[in-house]
């Protein structure tokens, strides 16, 4: 494959998304959500996907990607209205909901049918949704092969775009196998767009996506973060903590606050114990029912939740625009997760704070993202006092929260037994799991 040609950008850019040659209705609708100059990484992708490139596209998190793919879309399908038009593809069944969320609101004064096929969700009523062929598909690999295979009536044979959001993830070998059975039933006569925050230079893994003299878009190529996000670290005692992060919350009450943790059992712990010293925490993991997700997620969002405690299922693309602060209680063991973390604040030109959590044993890896993102992260203060006053409350709330999820644990075993039949549909499920690099158990069942 040819290495993709790299987008010049001599001319002065477009300032406006009229100069950028959007017809009307689309226009009608970005006024109504209020989008007046466009963004960076739209005023250099969206002229050449209205030529019809296949694009790469790598902008940081926050620039809104989104729309630069969904415009030059929502512009064709203009042209030749038609029924499964086009597919876009995400690791995470959240992500999925929001693309589709703004391809309705763009599409608005067109009319635009979107149906969203994750994991978790009714197979029949999407099976219905799919036979009044909607415009666009957002999905996840999982479910979407499920679908081509056994939903009968349904194919994409007449596909014009497929979109791979947060593609350095889907081209990853866990998703990999899924994405090359998707890509033998899809017409090779298509436009491609590749889009992400990280994106991968390893030809063989672009290979996978069959780009056709695709043109690379690129606004930040180095990996980094927002120059309106301020970065701190706060250098704490393995066995304190807990205590380190009540204090946290403590003193950053009004705002509103994400909590990444490297795991699910530490997410759903960590909530425990803050709702039990009375914060409004609520926890988001992939061992979640879908619902309980999506619930979550409207919890944060509208306000009525400060604190959302999450595994890395939610540092990808989710668009969670009143995000103050990012606390990594745990420190992600690959870079370009920070910054993915840290891009659900200080979004969209908005600012905002990171606060790191370094025990004695973090060190490298705090050194090795200092590397990346060439800044120096700032010592965060704090009053060892204070933090030692709070330590007998806490660690009872520790307690708790570790009794009761053993109490959950026992009651839910056997439930969770018999409903645990997802298979490879429920790859974007434990996107967090893998993330965090844990092999996935296999339950052997005897007299199968």
């Amino acid at each position: 494959m040819p290495s993709p040609e790299e987008a010049t950008t001599s001319t002065t850019p477009p300032e406006t998304f009229k100069e950028l040659g959007l017809i009307d209705p689309l226009l009608e609708a970005l006024d109504k959500i209020n989008f007046k100059k466009p963004t960076e990484i739209q005023q250099q992708a969206l002229p050449h996907a209205l030529e019809g490139r296949d694009i790469i596209g790598v902008a940081e998190t926050g620039s809104g990607k989104t729309a630069a793919f969904a415009l030059p879309i929502l512009q064709k399908l203009w042209d030749e209205p038609k029924g499964l038009f086009a597919c876009v593809l995400a690791p995470t069944r959240e992500l999925a909901y929001q693309i589709a969320q703004q391809f309705e609101s763009l599409g608005s004064a067109m009319g635009v049918r979107c149906l969203v096929l994750v994991g978790g969700m009714d197979r029949m009523q999407q099976a219905v949704g799919l036979a009044k062929r909607p415009h666009v598909i957002v999905a996840t690999p999982g479910r979407l092969n499920d679908h081509l295979q056994n939903t009968k009536g349904f194919s994409l044979r007449s596909l014009k775009f497929l979109v791979m959001d947060e593609a350095d993830r889907l081209l990853d070998m866990d998703f990999g196998p899924e994405i090359d059975q998707i890509l033998k039933v899809i017409p090779k006569e298509r436009t491609t767009y590749l889009f992400s925050a990280t994106m991968t230079t390893k030809i063989a893994k672009l290979q996978r996506a069959s780009l056709v003299n695709p043109i690379r878009v690129e606004v930040s190529s180095k990996y980094q973060t927002v120059s309106t996000l301020l970065q701190y670290y706060l250098l704490v005692p393995l066995v304190h903590k807990d205590v380190h992060l009540i204090y946290l919350a403590n003193h950053l009450a009004s705002n509103s606050i994400m909590i990444f943790t490297r795991t699910v059992h530490d997410a759903q712990r960590l909530s425990i114990m803050l709702r039990s010293l009375g914060f409004p925490a609520v926890p988001l993991h992939g061992q979640l029912s879908q619902s309980q997700r999506l619930g979550a997620l409207g919890k944060f969002k509208s306000g009525s939740r400060k604190l959302l405690v999450a595994t890395d299922v939610a540092s990808r693309g989710l668009d969670l625009p009143s995000v103050d602060i990012v606390i990594n209680f745990d420190i992600p063991t690959h870079s370009k997760d920070y910054i993915h973390r840290v891009g659900r604040t200080a979004r969209a030109g908005r600012s905002g704070k990171s606060i790191t959590m370094v025990t004695q044993y973090d060190v490298e890896l705090v050194q090795r993202i200092e590397k990346v993102i060439d800044k120096k992260m700032e010592l965060w203060p704090t009053d060892k006092e204070e933090v030692m006053l709070l330590k007998e409350r806490v660690d009872e709330a520790a307690r708790l929260a570790i009794n009761e999820l053993k109490e959950e644990a026992k009651a839910g075993g056997k439930k969770r037994r018999r409903d645990d039949g997802g298979g490879k549909d429920e790859r974007d499920r434990d996107d967090d799991v893998v993330e965090a690099g844990i092999p996935r158990k296999k339950h052997s069942k005897r007299g199968r």
